[in-house]
C-alpha cells in the first residue's frame, strides 16, 4: 500500500519517531486504527476552546518558521524562536502537520460551548473551518501546506512554493539591525541543505503516487531555479540584502559588517548553491515525466481534488459546470459595457479584445521600458493610493494603523509572478504591507489599467482589508490572518467597484475601460479555470480564450494561465466572492431603505474578519435584524 496521509497520521499518533519512509510505506492502517488514533488525541484535548485555538496556531507555525517571521511572531507567541530556523517538508513531517490540524478541527467542531455568545459561535465555526483549510483534504497526501492557500498541489512549480517563497520572505521580512539578527539570518542560510532534501523527498513521494505537474510548469520552475544561482555568490541577493540591511539599519562598524557579509557569502557558495543545484537536478529528471495535460483532472482522483478546491478556494457548492456558465454570462455582460465605451471613443472595428489590444499599443498609454519609466510608474501608484485613501474616508468608518508600501517584484521571480500581489504587514508594525507589482513587461501595465490594480492590491482592497483584520486582537490569531480566498479576493474586486462609485473614473473613460477589463479578466478566470480543470482544455486553448476576450498583454495572459494550472480553484474566488458581497449589499439596501449606511455595511464586512461566505451572510443578516428602527 502506498504511503498516505493516514499512514503518516498513525505514525504521528503513536509517536513513532523512528518511523521511516519505508516503514510508513508498509503501514496498512484500517479505519478502526485511524479512529482510535483520533479518539486518543481527543482524550488529551485541552479543557477550553481558547486553548484549542492557541494550539492550532502553534501547530501551524511550529511547522512554518518562515511564516512566523513574515508575521513578526515571537517566542512568546509560538513557543520557540523562529528567525534562525527553516521548515521540513518531508512526507512524514507534512503528514504530521495535516493530521494534527485535522484532529484539532474535529475537536473544535465537537467542543460543547456553554451559554455561547454570537462571537463564541462564530469563532468556533470559523476556526473549525480554518484548521480544516490549513490541513488540506484528508483524501490527498500530495503537495504541501501553504499558509496562504492551504493545500498547494505541487511543491516545486514556477510561481510559489518554498523554493520561491522562502527566499522572498528572508529578503523582505527578516529583520537585520544588529549582529545577532545577522547571525540568525546566516544560521538560516546554513540550513538550506536539509530544507532542499526535504523538498526533494516530498517531490519524489508525490511522483511515486503518479502526481506529476504539467511539463510547462516544470520548465518554468527550472528557469527560476537556474536563474536564482546564476550569479557569483558575492552578488547573490542573499548576500546583497544582508549587506544593504546592515548598512542601512545597524550600528555595526565596517569591519564587523564585512565579516558578516563574508560569512554569508561562504554559506551561499558552499551550502545554498549546492542545495539549489541538487533540487534543480531532481527537477530536471522530473521534467522527463512531466504531463502534457494542463488540468488537475489528469492527476489521480483529480476530479475530487478540484471539487474540494472549489469548496475551499471558491467557497462554493456549485458544480464546475455551473461556475463555467456564470463566467460565460459575466463575460458577455461586461464585454457589452466595454463595447459601448469603446464606440463612444471612436474604436469601432474588431472585437472588444482586439480593440483593447490596439489600445494597449498606443504610446500615450505606455510607460517607457526603462528605469525612468519604472520609477514614473511607481510614483503614479503612490499617488493613486494617497488620492484614494482621502477620497474613500466617508465610506469607511475604521482606518487601519498599518502602512502600505509599493515594490517591484524581484527580477529573479518576475517571470512566473502575477501582475500584482499583496503581502501582509508584521503584527508589531515593524514591516508595512507590501503591494508588489510586476515590471517584467511594461506593456502589461498600461496607464489606463494601473489605477484599478492599485485599488485592488492596496486601498480599499487587500491592504485595507488584511490590515484591519490583523488589528482584531480580540480574535484568535489564526482568524486575524485567515486567508479565505473568496472573501479576500471578492473584497478586493468589490473594491474596484467602490472606486468607480466614488467617482475615481469620472472624466476618464479609458481608466473605466481598464476597470472593466480587470473585471472581465476575473470573469474569464471562471471560464478558463473550470475549462482547464473540468472541461480538459489545453493550456493553449485557455491562453487563446483569455487573450481573445480580454485583449491583455500576451505575457500577462500566459503567466496567468500557467498560474491557474498549479493553483486549481484559486481563480474562482474573485468573481464568486464579489458577486456575493454585492448581493449582500443589495439585500441590506432593500431591507433598510433610507436607513442603509454604506460605511456601516463596510465595517460589518471588514471588522468581522475574513470568514466563509456563509458566515458573512449570517453577519449581514444579524446586522439588518438589529439595525435601529429609526
Amino acid at each position: 500500500m502506498k504511503y498516505t496521509l493516514l499512514a503518516s497520521a498513525v505514525c504521528a499518533a503513536l509517536t513513532l519517531s523512528a518511523c521511516s519512509d519505508e516503514q510508513a510505506n508498509q503501514q496498512k492502517p484500517t479505519a478502526k486504527t485511524a479512529s482510535e488514533a483520533i479518539a486518543a488525541a481527543n482524550k488529551q484535548a485541552p479543557v477550553s476552546i481558547d486553548a484549542l485555538y492557541e494550539k492550532a496556531m502553534k501547530v501551524l507555525f511550529n511547522h512554518r518558521a518562515l511564516s512566523a517571521t513574515m508575521y513578526g511572531l515571537s517566542k512568546d507567541d509560538i513557543g520557540y524562536f523562529a528567525n534562525d530556523k527553516l521548515e521540513d517538508f518531508s512526507p512524514i513531517n507534512e503528514g504530521n502537520l495535516r493530521f494534527e490540524l485535522l484532529t484539532l478541527s474535529k475537536q473544535i467542531a465537537e467542543f460543547n460551548l456553554e451559554n455561547p455568545s454570537t462571537v463564541d459561535k462564530t469563532n468556533q465555526q470559523v476556526m473549525q473551518g480554518l484548521t480544516r483549510y490549513f490541513a488540506g483534504s484528508p483524501k490527498f497526501s500530495i503537495g504541501y501546506i501553504d499558509t496562504w492557500m492551504g493545500l498547494s498541489p505541487f511543491i516545486v512549480n514556477q510561481i510559489n512554493g518554498p523554493l520561491i517563497d522562502i527566499p522572498r520572505t528572508m529578503q523582505n521580512d527578516q529583520p537585520i539591525t544588529n549582529e545577532q539578527q545577522a547571525l540568525d539570518y546566516i544560521a538560516r542560510l546554513n540550513k538550506f541543505e536539509p530544507l532542499m532534501a526535504s523538498i526533494e523527498a516530498k517531490q519524489s513521494f508525490d511522483t511515486a503516487q503518479n502526481w506529476i505537474p504539467p511539463k510547462v510548469t516544470i520548465e518554468g520552475a527550472l528557469k527560476y531555479l537556474r536563474g536564482f544561482i546564476s550569479v557569483e555568490p558575492e552578488q547573490h541577493v542573499f548576500v546583497t540584502v544582508l549587506k544593504d540591511k546592515l548598512n542601512k539599519g545597524s550600528d555595526l562598524s565596517d569591519a564587523q559588517q564585512q565579516k558578516l557579509v563574508k560569512q554569508a557569502t561562504d554559506v551561499v557558495a558552499n551550502v545554498v548553491y549546492p542545495a539549489y543545484q541538487s533540487i534543480t537536478k531532481a527537477t530536471e529528471k522530473l521534467l522527463e515525466k512531466g504531463r502534457d495535460e494542463s488540468g488537475i483532472w489528469a492527476q489521480p482522483n483529480g476530479a475530487a481534488y478540484y471539487q474540494d478546491a472549489i469548496k475551499q478556494l471558491g467557497d462554493s457548492d456549485l458544480t464546475a459546470e455551473q461556475i463555467h456558465q456564470i463566467g460565460l454570462d459575466e463575460v458577455k455582460r461586461i464585454s457589452a459595457e466595454m463595447d459601448t465605451i469603446l464606440r463612444e471613443q471612436g474604436y469601432t472595428e474588431g472585437s472588444v479584445g482586439e480593440r483593447m489590444v490596439a489600445l494597449n499599443e498606443e504610446p500615450r498609454f505606455l510607460y517607457e521600458d526603462s528605469d525612468e519609466g519604472r520609477a514614473e510608474l511607481l510614483a503614479d501608484i503612490n499617488g493613486y493610493i494617497a488620492e484614494m485613501t482621502t477620497k474613500m474616508a466617508p465610506l469607511f468608518k475604521t482606518k487601519p494603523k498599518y502602512e502600505v508600501e509599493v515594490k517591484a517584484f524581484p527580477v529573479e521571480v518576475q517571470d512566473g509572478a502575477s501582475g500584482g500581489q499583496y503581502t501582509a504587514p508584521a503584527v508589531d508594525g515593524s514591516k508595512p504591507g507590501v503591494y508588489w507589482i510586476n515590471l517584467r513587461d511594461m506593456k502589461a501595465n498600461p496607464r489606463f489599467a494601473l489605477k484599478t490594480l492599485t485599488y485592488h492590491e492596496a486601498n480599499p482592497g487587500h491592504h485595507w482589508q488584511v490590515a484591519l483584520n490583523l488589528e482584531q486582537d480580540v480574535m484568535p490569531f489564526l482568524r486575524r490572518i485567515a486567508p479565505y480566498n473568496a472573501y479576500i479576493e471578492g473584497w478586493a474586486l468589490y473594491s474596484e467597484l467602490v472606486a468607480y462609485e466614488l467617482g475615481m473614473y469620472d472624466n476618464d473613460p479609458f481608466g473605466n475601460l481598464g476597470r472593466l477589463q480587470a473585471e472581465l479578466f476575473r470573469a474569464v478566470r471562471l471560464v478558463v479555470d473550470t475549462g482547464l480543470h473540468e472541461k480538459r482544455w489545453t493550456r493553449e486553448q485557455a491562453i487563446s480564450y483569455m487573450s481573445e476576450k480580454t485583449g491583455s498583454a500576451e505575457s500577462d495572459v500566459t503567466s496567468e494561465i500557467e498560474r491557474y494550472m498549479v493553483w486549481p480553484g484559486q481563480a474562482l474566488g474573485y468573481k464568486l466572492g464579489m458577486l456575493k458581497i454585492v448581493s449582500l449589499r443589495d439585500k441590506a439596501k432593500q431591507a433598510l431603505g433610507e436607513r442603509f449606511d454604506l460605511s456601516e455595511f463596510h465595517d460589518v464586512i471588514l471588522l468581522g474578519g475574513a470568514v466563509p461566505m456563509a458566515v458573512l451572510e449570517q453577519n449581514i443578516t444579524q446586522w439588518i435584524e438589529n439595525y435601529p428602527k429609526s
